[in-house]
């Protein structure tokens, strides 16, 4: 059961990544960053997940809408929006593309913009973990349901299945792949019921509830330590936003779907849950909503005056060696 201070942080969590994602969203209207993309409906399935991941222990093959569960496992604010920026100080060095962060201390691993091209990096982390003998240790893989349908995935859960490996797999199903809703996707719009194919459990959770996630999350983690091996956890929830700034959503799905999903919306949901349970007024509530909005402004005129890479970098950490034209 989770205690009150976590019950608090997973809406602290959630209200993060809401804000972090409207700055962003601001920022590119502005012209002051290329592209954004949002994680809106997605806040109940990082900010669950990530509360169920240990710190120090285990490893995670976040994907690109992950920004909520790299904040909730320990990744800078200011280097989110240094990302963003693509300022001098980015940990890439201004080199990537927003969201694709990574923090080797912290266990998060390179994020790919190719589909499903974790799947089989997380993999081999947890075929190592097992190989060293490592207890008390996973790794957690998460993708969206659109990377299901790639041959990395099938074969990431083939490998996982028959090897035993400490590894969650978390879908987040959000119904819309860019612009290919599940009806043109797959014969059987249930993710989790491809486990059984591979001879692992599926499991299906409310993606909406940050708590019925981390205690999914939690279970298949507690599974894969004691050497129970795999679990595909499908998360349900809902894409609000466009698939990214360059993305216009109005072109393949209507203003009556998402409206209607709307009535799911995780946030407010879970506010009006913890008014209800009197963990927190909704005084209080506002008065984190104001606090974190003031910590993201903050950081965000921090973060934009700090210098831009020196053009001289553009190669530096790219090639070994030299990087002249060698024929």
């Amino acid at each position: 059961m989770l205690s009150h201070d976590q019950l608090v942080k997973l809406l602290e969590n959630m209200l993060l990544q809401r804000a972090v994602d409207t700055r962003g969203f601001q920022l590119n209207r502005q012209g002051k960053i290329g592209i954004a993309m949002g994680s809106e409906g997605h806040e109940a399935v990082q900010a669950g997940a990530g509360m169920a991941f240990e710190r120090g222990k285990d490893l995670l093959y976040p994907y690109y809408r992950n920004t909520g569960i790299t904040l909730a496992v320990g990744f800078a604010l200011e280097d989110i929006f240094r990302s963003q920026f693509a300022r001098a100080t980015d940990t890439t060095g201004g080199k990537s593309i927003i969201n694709h962060v990574t923090d080797k201390k912290k266990g998060i691993a390179s994020i790919s913009s190719i589909l499903a091209a974790q799947c089989p990096h997380a993999v081999g982390a947890a075929y190592a973990i097992k190989y060293r003998a490592e207890h008390d240790r996973i790794v957690l893989c998460q993708f969206g349901e659109g990377s299901t349908s790639e041959g990395e995935w099938h074969e990431s859960l083939n490998f996982a299945a028959i090897q035993q490996l400490p590894i969650v797999f978390l879908c987040e199903n959000n119904q819309w792949a860019i612009s290919t809703p599940i009806s043109k996707q797959m014969g059987n719009p249930s993710v989790a019921a491809r486990a059984e194919g591979y001879g692992i459990q599926g499991v299906v959770v409310d993606g909406f509830d940050p708590v019925a996630v981390y205690d999914a999350v939690r279970r298949a983690r507690e599974k894969a330590v004691s050497g129970g091996g795999p679990t595909l956890v499908e998360a349900m929830c809902y894409r609000f936003l466009s698939h990214t700034t360059d993305d216009d959503e109005r072109t393949y799905r209507t203003r009556e779907e998402v409206a209607e999903q709307r009535a799911n919306d995780p946030v407010p949901r879970y506010e009006a849950r913890l008014v209800k349970q009197g963990v927190l007024t909704q005084e209080q509530i506002e008065a984190m909503r104001k606090a974190i909005a003031a910590r993201v402004n903050a950081t965000t005129d921090a973060v934009e005056s700090e210098p831009s890479p020196d053009p001289s970098t553009l190669y530096d950490e790219v090639y070994a060696g030299s990087h002249e034209v060698w024929i």
